[in-house]
Parts: C-alpha cells; structure tokens; sequence
C-alpha cells in the first residue's frame, strides 16, 4: 500500500466516525429523549426497544449483523469493512450517548442542548441525521439497514437514495401510531424528520455529483481544449460551427464536468482568453466513462 492510499483510507475512516457521531447524536440527543423517531433499521429498532423494553443499541447490532453478508456479496470488500466499523462505533455511541450518566447531551430541559420549540427538535435532528448519512456514505460506508437496501436498490435502477429512505421511512414512523404511550402528533413529528433528511440528504449527494454542460467559443479553441483534456483529464469535443454574421468557419468546444470542477475550468478559460464567450446549463443523467453508469434495472431470464 503506498502513503497516498493509506492516507486516503485513514482520511475515509475520519470522515466516516465524524458522521457517525452526528447520526448518533439526531437519535440519542434530539429524537429519542423527546419521544420522536425516524424511519429506517434504526426507527424500527427504536420502535422493538419501546415495545419489548431491550435498549435500541442491542436491536440495531443484532439486525444490522444479518445485513452484512448481502452488503460484503453485492457492494464489495471494501464496503464492508467500512460497514462493519460504522455500525461498531454507532452501537457503542447508541450505547453511551444513551445512558442516564450523558443526559447533559441530551435535548431536555434544564440541559445545554433544550429546544424550547418543539417542532425544531425533528428539524434539527434530520438535519444532523443527513449531514451524517452523507459523510459516510460519501466516503464508502454505510450504518447499515435501510442503507444497505438503499445503495443496493442505486445501483441498478437510477433512484436517489433520498427517495428510497422516504418510502421505508414513511411505513416505520406510521407503525409509531400503534405503539402505546404515543399519539399521531409523535407520528407528525417523525413525518418532519423524514421530509428534512430526506431532502437535505438529496442535496448534499446529488450536488456533489451533478453535473453541468459547457460551451466555449474563444480564438484560442487550441490552448482551452489541451488544458481540458491534459490538465483536467477531461474529454471535450470540438463542434464545427458558423458565425452568422461573420459567415466564418469556426470551432466551439463542449465539455461534461462535475459542477465541482467548474470553477477551475471558468478560471483557466479567463486565463487565456478573457474574451471568451460561455454558456453552463444543468446536464441531468449523463452516462458515460467519467459520470454515472447506465442503470436499466435487473435483466430476467426468459424462461424456456
């Protein structure tokens, strides 16, 4: 393993334990000290915990250990370490953060952490819910669960893993209703949660992956699609094109890039030609070499 890899990988679990500890902490500091949940592995193991009275951390080790041989078999090796360390740490955390001894992390009244406004305390704790997912799932891992379903379910059909977790979070906190002790405000409540995960996760993955198209019309075609392609290792075409009033032959370049990647190329097209004349438009479901994998759904067997 060279440095940069083991670099890298150190830097994936960092990121990976950051989110962890914000996933844990929307349960065991915002939702579950106020009688809220959300939906997913962890909401049904909230709701097993409030019915059989064995703590939520137990439940959540005990289902995810039946999850992890589909995630090693269909996501890969590396997926499952990664999964295996994620569910550890937020068991021990579940745990910790859970008992009495840390009620100064808790959301409660007399405490640090109190939120007057009832209804920010679901707002809050989706937020932090879906800064956390996105971190790990960002960096390769997963706290299991619905999770695993959801990136399974990715990657063969072109679903966003915002909408998947909307669908099993929606029929977890709707059970909630059922429990004794609760009423359909808590349900409304979990309702809330799921809307603001749900979305802010959307935004965070899908803005790191979206992409943009660029045309560029400039004298020096040449030096902006050597940079594009050696520079940026990115594939660029050259279209031919007339200038209406002009009547003349030229060049346009088009280019497909991350959206992260725009404002280097923004900037080097300045560079060189501040003159330049560039469009950006939205690109959505670009498929290729370099971008996302065609995703057509699961083939089946004709049968004889």
């Amino acid at each position: 393993m060279t440095k940069k890899k083991f670099l890298i990988g150190v830097f994936d679990y960092i990121v990976i334990t950051v989110g962890v500890v914000l996933f844990v902490m929307a349960w065991q500091s915002f939702l579950l000290p106020n009688n809220m949940i959300d939906g997913g592995l962890t909401g049904a193991s909230a709701l097993l915990s409030m019915v059989t009275g064995v703590s939520v951390d137990i439940w959540y080790f005990g289902i995810n250990v039946l999850l992890l041989v589909l995630a090693w078999f269909i996501l890969g090796q590396g997926f499952g370490i990664k999964t295996i360390y994620a569910i550890v740490l937020s068991t021990l955390l579940f745990r910790l953060l859970g008992d009495e001894s840390m009620r100064c992390l808790w959301s409660v009244e007399g405490e640090v952490l109190y939120v007057g406004d009832g209804i920010l305390v679901p707002i809050i704790g989706g937020l932090l819910e879906a800064v956390g997912l996105a971190l790990i799932i960002m960096r390769g891992g997963s706290t299991g669960g619905t999770d695993i379903l959801a990136l399974i379910v990715n990657k063969f059909w072109p679903i966003s893993i915002g909408r998947f977790y909307l669908f099993a979070d929606f029929v977890v906190i709707t059970l909630l209703i059922f429990v004794p002790g609760h009423c359909f405000t808590d349900v409304v409540y979990g309702y809330i949660t799921m809307g603001v995960c749900a979305y802010v996760l959307d935004l965070i993955m899908l803005g790191k992956d979206s992409t943009v198209q660029m045309i560029i019309f400039s004298e020096h075609i040449a030096r902006i699609g050597n940079y594009i392609t050696g520079t940026m290792e990115r594939g660029v075409t050259a279209l031919k094109a007339v200038g209406w009033y002009t009547q003349e032959d030229r060049q346009v370049l088009m280019v497909m890039l991350r959206k992260n990647e725009l404002p280097q190329l923004v900037k080097a097209v300045k560079d060189i030609d501040s003159k330049a004349f560039v469009t950006v438009v939205p690109a959505n479901n670009v498929y290729g070499e370099g971008f996302d994998e065609m995703k057509t759904g699961i083939v089946r067997k004709k049968k004889k």
